[in-house]
């Protein structure tokens, strides 16, 4: 009988297997298991940017209306289990252990990858404990994504940018073909704010299978820094959200509207005090979060060009209250890194790169390179971690902020949490 250690060092080593995109080996591993995602009540969760707290602020709803609420997103910061949650908790180390012991030879056998069991893992748990609703999250796109062996209530596309361009194409409409792919026939279909070309795909979608389709465009009005949102149901006017950002209130008003519309809940006191908790009920972290104050220092999952705009938009507010500012970047190697940087040079007077700990990590010399190319001088922080602690010992003036990678932010919290 392996233990919570091994199971994980046994979960982690099948990253060598890389992403499999395509759903013969999670079909077959959930055949095996008996199908338990068909007894789960799903929303399904898609976007390029948004979908983790997206997903966050429609289990916190639902958590305040007292169901059990299953949620499975990725990645993880500091600890595995952190990918799978009920109403907060998350799953016990033993459980872990003795899923991966009992169905080893499987796994083996077809050489599943690190997500496939993790997201098999995730429904099996889910049936056995019982959830009223479970919202899942994608890994990448939609249409091959593992998750996408589901029968849900609702579907959900945060946003659509120009992502994995080498796995899901370089036109938006391509990316959002993709993303559609999660809508299933009898499944309400919520969007966020997307480009016209994204919506015309997914609006195809949508008549294909007769499929009935909620804007938030058609349901919201912003008001100077306030964001209204109106249905039938209810009128959401003055509302409390932890997170910071414009695009956290788009994302706030997505979860509102599609509990509203696909689940019946209209109590505007318990959805208000669901996006209030959105923090104390899932743990969500990384979203311009405050890491330190005095110095200051500033996490934030942003890792694409639109989550780099959506950052600055918030920070150009405080920007001018520190003496410096410096940045701390790492990213993978197939994201737009030029897109990513170029928007962060005007704003910072010092820059250092790193490369992170992971397979699919940008090399500092690619960093480097593309820096120069942009006309920016930077330097190389060899230890992310060091850098960090570094920063805290100096000015209690200047402000820190570390992006480009949610693996970076569990690098350096994994880290420091020691």
């Amino acid at each position: 009988m392996i233990n919570y250690k091994q199971a994980l060092d046994k979960l982690f080593a099948l990253h060598t297997f890389g992403i499999k995109l395509g759903l013969e080996n999670i079909k077959s591993f959930l055949d095996y298991l008996g199908n338990p995602q068909y007894s789960l009540k799903v929303i399904h969760i898609a976007g390029s940017n948004g979908k983790g707290s997206t997903a966050a602020f429609i289990a916190s709803i639902l958590q305040e209306n007292n169901f059990r609420v299953g949620l499975y997103t990725s990645p993880h910061f500091v600890k595995f289990n952190e990918r799978i949650t009920i109403d907060g908790l998350q799953i016990d180390d033993e459980y872990i252990a003795d899923f991966v012991n009992k169905h080893e030879a499987f796994i083996d056998e077809f050489q599943l990858t690190f997500f496939e069991v993790t997201t098999a893992l995730a429904f099996q748990y889910f049936t056995d404990m019982n959830v009223d609703y479970a919202v899942i999250e994608t890994g990448l796109g939609g249409r091959l994504d593992a998750t996408n062996v589901l029968k849900p209530l609702a579907c959900v596309i945060t946003s659509i940018s120009l992502e994995h361009t080498n796995v899901l194409g370089n036109r938006i409409e391509s990316i959002a073909y993709e993303k559609a792919e999660i809508i299933k026939k009898g499944a309400k279909v919520f969007l966020g704010l997307l480009p016209a070309e994204a919506e015309k795909v997914i609006d195809e979608k949508c008549k294909q299978l007769s499929s009935q389709i909620f804007k938030i465009e058609d349901y919201t009005l912003e008001k100077g820094d306030r964001l209204e949102l109106y249905t039938e149901e209810l009128e959401l006017i003055d509302w409390v959200i932890p997170l910071k950002g414009n695009y956290q209130k788009y994302n706030a008003a997505l979860a509102g509207l599609m509990v509203t519309k696909t689940i019946q809940l209209d109590d505007q006191s318990v959805i208000r005090k669901g996006i209030k908790n959105v923090i104390v009920n899932t743990g969500i972290q990384g979203r311009y979060e405050y890491y330190h104050q005095k110095p200051t220092v500033i996490f934030d999952s942003a890792h694409n060009p639109e989550g780099i705009i959506a950052f600055l938009s918030e920070f150009r507010k405080e920007s001018s209250l520190y003496e410096k500012k410096i940045l701390l970047f790492g990213a993978m190697r197939d994201k737009d890194i030029p897109g990513m940087l170029k928007p962060l040079l005007p704003l910072f007077d010092q820059i250092f790169i790193t490369k992170i700990d992971y397979e699919r990590s940008a090399q500092t010399e690619q960093l480097i390179s593309i820096a120069h190319e942009l006309g920016a001088k930077v330097e190389v922080c060899k230890n992310a971690v060091d850098c960090v602690q570094g920063f805290l010992k100096g000015s209690k003036d200047n402000c820190l902020v570390v992006l480009g990678s949610m693996y970076l932010l569990g690098e350096i919290k994994l880290a420091l949490s020691k």
